[in-house]
């Protein structure tokens, strides 16, 4: 009995050793994680600034030319960039290269996009002020575009300040956005992207970095603050 006893003891020792075990199935994560106190107090070392506190820094300065960007900037255009990216190529981001799309988002597609608050209140700050106002896009150009109408019409700018959108492009290795900040004399630019801070930086002007949303279709999400700029609060939206 005890030989058996023993052949069978090394016979289910072989068989558990010739099959893998199986895997126990991991457990869903809680409903209710909770938190801590000094999660929720938790701040990024970022130079925030209020659209109150431009306003101060700027008591006694003459008018001057100042930029925005446009897209997660000044409006949230995602939904132009949405439909586009669905209609020309679904599984890339070769639309950003197609002329067919850059004439629709430029000549009535940003009818579906939506001014953003922050933008509103720093383009009213600036006309208040007397200052000369671009906007300096990195989109590319069109023979034709609606988007200077648009703005005008979002940010009630009178015609007589209101200037022509800069399409400055895109190119590898290269921010076209640089020269026209100089060129037009630009002492601050506000913008959402990395490039817009650096092409500021640049051209030596105040960059301000505006937040992107984030649903925007502009991914990933840009850090903002990471080079010592001015970040300005609740500018999300």
């Amino acid at each position: 009995m005890r030989k058996i006893t023993l052949a069978l003891s090394a016979a289910c020792l072989l068989l558990s050793l010739s099959h893998p075990v199986a895997a126990r199935p991991s457990s869903p994560p809680p409903l209710y994680p909770g938190t801590t106190v000094a999660r929720l107090a938790e701040q990024a070392p970022i130079h925030w600034v209020s659209i109150a506190q431009i306003e101060n820094s700027l008591t006694g300065r003459p008018p001057m030319s100042v930029g925005f960007d446009i897209d997660d900037t000044v409006l949230f255009s995602s939904p132009g960039f949405w439909r586009g990216k669905k209609t020309w190529s679904p599984d890339s981001e070769d639309y950003l290269k197609n002329p067919a799309f850059w004439q629709q988002m430029n000549n009535g597609w940003d009818e579906f996009s939506i001014p953003k608050e922050v933008a509103r209140a720093l383009i009213a700050l600036h006309l208040k002020r007397g200052d000369n106002i671009w906007f300096i896009t990195g989109r590319h150009p069109t023979k034709t575009e609606t988007l200077t109408k648009t703005l005008q019409q979002a940010f009630l700018i009178p015609a007589a300040q209101m200037n022509p959108v800069i399409f400055a492009g895109e190119k590898s290795g290269k921010n076209n956005k640089t020269p026209w900040i100089e060129q037009k004399q630009i002492k601050i630019y506000y913008g959402d992207a990395d490039s817009d801070i650096t092409a500021a930086r640049e051209a030596g002007a105040r960059g301000i970095r505006v937040l992107r949303a984030s649903n925007s279709t502009y991914k990933p999400l840009p850090q903002a603050g990471a080079f010592g700029e001015e970040v300005i609060v609740n500018s999300e939206y």
